[in-house]
């Protein structure tokens, strides 16, 4: 933190201590923010961060040692009617927004965060970014993934895995991020068609150029699957009847040169109606640690790790007021996504340390969940203190010039993107 850095701390202190957040102006009414309310602004719209340090900061926060799961995704965040804002995109959203559809007018974001336990509240981002109109989300998600494997390098013990959704399940994105330390599961639609490599021909080789594809590999046709090299049939308590499925080294049509392993997994088969079963792309990373055994159950295990970001966004949202703020350009919706990140990992560390305080209608929890600590964080708080200054009395502001003429503010016309190739040549 540079410019504005006791606000900034004060403002941190503050999103931590109350919750939920109603609306941004109320954080100054916090016992934790020592300024008045402008302060609020002034921290967002003129404070700096080290985005780079934090990300590599945050990385360096995870432990080293067995298979780390970080799960991939994309959010929004909806400004339909800031018209002053530049680069603002049609995206995509999961709710009603714009005329009953699931499209609103915003700024995306990417998200790399770490999957704590499964079947947990805790889902901790570690790299946030804006997607700008001139990048797809996947070629974000991709510099983060690099960002990641770049800052934990030196952790060699480790297996990072990166888990996203179908929107990441091509031959493109899988390119991009080929070679790193880090292996990639992701999801795969049912109607896919792929391809085996070609048979190695013996004797004198045909004229022409060589063949590219083999056999296909159909997800609704099982005539073309063939025998898979490895099968695994087990129970679990919350999956029921599991059968695991894996074939080594098919490629698409257009990604010869992306060869991937393909997962078929059957859940709760002992249902008289089980559900569809899931096919999922594994890349391997360049290294295997050497005492971590990686079967089809590990890489169909770290896949449902994706679904922790689902409750971790919407307790941003909705108790953290990541996307409430209406602020007057983009660079300071980018430094509020930052400051919100910091709060969760601050709530996370506290949790060992914190006694839970329910409400009279709330039952005690063993395992807090980040609400729950949230609302026991103020007597921590009262014990260690806050690295901000005091404030500083000032006198009043002398307010507008007289004479000074205003300007408005230029209206931006919302971008549309046009679809455009992942892969560079």
């Amino acid at each position: 933190m540079l410019a504005r850095k006791d606000a900034l701390f004060d403002l941190l202190d503050a999103l931590v201590t109350k919750g939920p957040v109603t609306s941004f102006p109320m954080l100054s009414l916090s016992t934790c923010f020592q300024r008045k309310w402008p302060s609020l602004y002034a921290a967002i719209e003129d404070g700096r961060l080290d985005s780079a340090w934090i990300h590599f900061y945050l990385a360096q926060q995870i432990p080293a040692i067995g298979v780390q799961v970080f799960p991939l995704d994309g959010s929004a965040w909806a400004r339909p009617r800031a018209r002053t804002l530049d680069d603002h995109q049609y995206v995509y959203q999961p709710t009603q927004a714009v005329n009953g559809s699931s499209v609103c007018v915003g700024y995306p974001y990417s998200l790399l965060e770490w999957s704590f336990a499964v079947r947990s509240s805790w889902s901790l981002p570690i790299d946030i970014r804006r997607v700008s109109s001139t990048r797809t989300v996947q070629e974000v998600g991709a510099l983060q993934v690099k960002d990641l494997a770049k800052a934990r390098q030196t952790c060699t013990q480790a297996l990072d895995i990166i888990a996203a959704d179908g929107r990441y399940g091509n031959s493109g994105f899988l390119h991009s991020v080929k070679g790193q330390r880090c292996g990639v599961v992701v999801r795969l639609r049912r109607d896919r068609v792929l391809y085996r490599g070609p048979e190695l021909s013996i004797g004198k080789r045909k004229p022409g150029r060589p063949r590219v594809h083999g056999e296909r590999f159909a997800f609704k046709d099982p005539q073309t699957w063939g025998i898979p090299v490895e099968i695994i049939k087990l129970e679990d308590p919350y999956w029921g009847s599991i059968r695991l499925e894996r074939w080594n080294q098919v490629h698409e049509l257009k990604g010869a040169d992306v060869p991937y392993d393909v997962v078929r997994a059957c859940v709760h088969l002992e249902r008289e109606k089980p559900p569809e079963a899931i096919w999922l792309a594994w890349q391997a990373p360049t290294l295997i640690p050497g005492p971590i055994q990686l079967t089809v159950e590990t890489i169909w295990r770290s896949y449902h790790h994706r679904w922790l970001m689902e409750p971790g966004v919407r307790y941003r949202k909705q108790q953290l007021g990541w996307t409430m703020p209406q602020f007057h350009s983009k660079e300071a919706g980018d430094r509020w996504s930052e400051l919100v990140t910091l709060a969760v990992w601050l709530l996370f560390l506290a949790r060992p340390v914190v006694e839970d305080q329910p409400l009279p209608w709330q039952k005690p929890q063993k395992g807090l969940t980040p609400q729950r600590v949230q609302q026991s964080f103020s007597s921590l708080f009262s014990t260690i203190g806050t690295p901000a200054r005091p404030a500083k009395t000032r006198g009043k502001a002398s307010g507008w010039q007289k004479g000074k003429l205003r300007m408005q503010n230029p209206r931006f016309a919302v971008v549309k993107k046009q679809p455009v190739a992942l892969r560079t040549a």
